[in-house]
């Protein structure tokens, strides 16, 4: 391959896979490659990945997309990742001292179940934006520090350093020469004051974190070192990182209080910008940060459904009842509308917002005269149920802020390829479903967000203004229809947590 104009690369570390992509100037995708990623399973809810694992996908894929140009075309490199996941690693010889802790595991449900009975959800939320929960980083980070032999003691001493999956790869790609992360990613830590964007010495206290542990913290456009020059040929300029709901938002251009998206991977995240203020959600929702740049920084409220694509993952691995994630939508034209079966899909507990680590799936309604179409069906029902939840949630809390009603929902990620899902997703949410030309927005927000540091782009209206319409889904359900179907929704999920 070879072009004038200078290229963007990004990095995509997902849950399930990794995967870089190789953009033009423009911000168009060029070139992809994807690694899938093995998942481990120590423990009933217990989920980890080999920390070095990544880092050789990442070096594989990065070379595959960029083979044939030089790394001097390259202007920048731009990160996103999934979040939360916990790493710990030797800063002398750059290995992981555990397999990485991700954000699914459940191990830590004990100690937040604690937390919340001292009374310090209230006290949590108000610094963080989170409330106790497995899913967060703190507590992981915590257990690997009293769980690996030797661990705190070196932590202490600052032998150690922890950091979610972007400041591991900052580390690996820069040669170990920086331990950084950006402010998205550190909002998820459960570690950080939303307010000032900075480590918070009372948590580390709650927690037991040494403060030599943890990475410094930027904006997300901006210096993040170089990498060796011996990983690519030359060295190459890692210029943005985001965590992946974030980096998404920015690929869709929710710039502006009140956009939003919701990106359908392994989980199923919704995030709508809430502006320059630090939002309070009364509705069990999450507050983050959205983005930060040039020091200006941005919020948004979030809600997290844990099991997503990976339902559909479970569907072909464990049921059988489909070879690839694309037979779904051929399937769906073959199953019943099964009115009263419901799939609640809580493989590793509920997220917004029910807040239950303990709750764990079930089917429910099942007719003789239903099958694996049914079954597949109902799974599909669960992600725009689910998605509901986050969506009427989220539109209380932006009715009490008087930042106005949601109007549509632009969605992302692999599974809105499905034009079947999109339409139910329309149907059951109530809202009408943007789905942009570029679906990998994740990685296009990495890319943006380097594009942004290397002055390929001016500012985020040169960004938006590149977003482009695939296709519009306009709800054609009526709305009793909906709301009753809703209503079962709603019972389902009732009789889960009540087990």
């Amino acid at each position: 391959m070879t072009s004038e104009t200078p290229f963007l690369l990004a990095i995509d570390q997902g849950t399930t896979s990794t995967r870089a992509i190789l953009f033009d100037a423009g911000g168009t995708p060029l070139v992809s490659h994807a690694i899938e990623l093995r998942q481990i399973y120590p423990a009933n809810g217990w989920v980890e990945h080999d920390a070095e694992e990544i880092w050789r996908a990442v070096l594989a894929c990065c070379r595959t997309v960029i083979r044939g140009i030089s790394a001097q075309d390259i202007v920048g490199i731009g990160i996103t990742n999934q979040r939360e996941t916990t790493i710990i690693w030797d800063r002398v010889t750059g290995h992981a001292i555990h397999n990485a802790i991700v954000w699914q595991d459940r191990r830590t449900a004990g100690r937040c179940h604690s937390l919340r009975a001292m009374g310090l959800e209230g006290k949590i939320a108000a610094k963080t934006g989170l409330l106790p929960d497995p899913y967060f980083s703190a507590t992981k980070a915590e257990w690997l520090l009293d769980n690996v032999t030797g661990a705190r003691a070196r932590a202490e001493q600052g032998d150690l350093a922890f950091g979610t999956v972007d400041s591991w790869l900052i580390f690996k790609l820069t040669g170990g020469k920086l331990h950084a992360t950006d402010v998205t990613n550190a909002s998820r830590t459960m570690l950080l004051d939303l307010k000032t964007l900075s480590w918070d010495q009372d948590l580390l206290t709650l927690f037991d974190i040494p403060r030599p542990l943890l990475p410094d913290i930027r904006d997300c456009a901006g210096d993040f070192g170089t990498t060796a020059p011996d990983i690519f040929g030359a060295p190459i300029r890692i210029l943005g990182v985001a965590g992946d709901q974030q980096a998404a938002a920015i690929g869709q251009a929710c710039f502006s209080p009140g956009d939003v998206k919701s990106t359908y991977g392994t989980g199923c995240f919704a995030l709508v910008n809430t502006g320059p203020a630090v939002p309070i959600s009364q509705n069990r929702l999450l507050a983050t940060s959205a983005y930060r740049l040039g020091g200006r920084a941005c919020y948004a409220i979030e809600g997290s459904i844990f099991v997503a694509g990976a339902v559909v993952q479970w569907l072909r691995d464990e049921l059988g009842v489909i070879r690839s994630a694309e037979e779904i939508e051929v399937l769906m034209t073959t199953a019943k509308a099964a009115e009263g079966l419901y799939f609640v899909p809580a493989f590793t507990g509920l997220g917004a917002p029910y807040w239950n680590p303990d709750a764990r799936g079930a089917i429910m309604g099942l007719t003789r005269d239903m099958g694996a179409a049914e079954i597949a069906r109902a799974a599909l029902d669960a992600v725009c149920y689910q998605t509901r939840d986050l969506v009427e949630a989220m539109a209380r809390d932006m009715e009490a802020a008087k930042l106005g009603a949601l109007k549509a929902l632009k969605v992302d990620g692999g599974m809105v390829r499905n034009d079947w899902f999109c339409q139910r997703l329309a149907n059951l949410t109530g809202l009408p479903v943007e789905r942009p030309k570029v679906i990998e927005t994740t990685a296009l927000g990495a890319a943006y967000l380097a594009g942004l540091a290397s002055g390929l782009f001016h500012d985020t209206n040169d960004i938006a203004a590149r977003w482009a319409l695939d296709r519009r889904f306009e709800p054609s359900l009526a709305a009793v229809s909906r709301d009753g179907l809703y209503d079962g929704w709603k019972a389902a999920i009732a009789r889960v947590v009540a087990v």
